[in-house]
């Protein structure tokens, strides 16, 4: 396989990256100059040691000299309501509720949704362990609401089932108030792309 073919084959994994949208973004590769792919290269390559991934949340986030304990801004920052827990599926999520301004507690990152027609090998992919264990941690923290924020959609409502179930079998969690994002958000959207005023609603009106 030739090196384009092998790039190729790479933007085909991307999400949402189709076989004809590979080889636009690899021709586009091609069509830069020299020392813009030498940048795009070597930024790719410094990732690892410039971005880490938060021990709390597990979003991702540009690493600083004075990160506390691994945590990213969000988790260490101490103005936020602890008492709050958002679980959304990919860091993209968290993104879009932070943009609409009306969340102030703190989210996890379950790693993904799981479909109903593969829920089973699915949920082994998601980070059911560190979820468990925050749930304790928040707990212990005064935690007394989990709001789950996934997609409005099959895949979405079934990862919700499946969240809501772990966090019964969590000791400690009978009183816990579970909601879930109110209905401003349209059936079959993503988190991800829903603008700030349907974010705010979906907030507001959660239940």
């Amino acid at each position: 396989m030739s090196p384009l073919d092998k790039l190729i084959t790479y933007f085909e994994k991307f999400p949402g990256t189709g076989g004809r949208q590979a080889k636009r973004f690899a021709f586009h590769v091609l069509s830069l100059k020299k020392e813009q792919v030498e940048e795009l290269a070597a930024l790719i390559t410094s990732l690892p040691q410039s971005v880490s991934e938060c021990a709390d949340c597990h979003r991702f986030f540009s690493w600083q000299k004075n990160s506390t304990d691994g945590l990213c801004p969000l988790c260490a920052n101490p103005s936020r309501d602890y008492s709050k827990l958002l679980v959304v599926a990919r860091d993209t999520d968290i993104q879009a509720i932070e943009r609409s301004g009306v969340y102030d507690g703190l989210y996890f990152v379950l790693g993904g949704t799981i479909p109903l027609l593969n829920s089973v090998e699915a949920g082994t992919r998601l980070r059911t362990g560190a979820f468990r264990a925050l749930i304790a941690k928040r707990l212990e923290a005064g935690l007394s609401e989990v709001i789950l924020a996934f997609a409005v959609n099959p895949d979405g409502e079934n990862t919700g089932r499946f969240t809501e179930g772990l966090l019964r079998e969590i000791p400690g969690t009978a009183s816990l108030k579970i909601s879930e994002l109110g209905r401003g958000l349209s059936t079959g959207s993503e988190l991800e792309y829903a603008d700030g005023e349907t974010i705010k609603s979906a907030l507001r009106n959660r239940s």
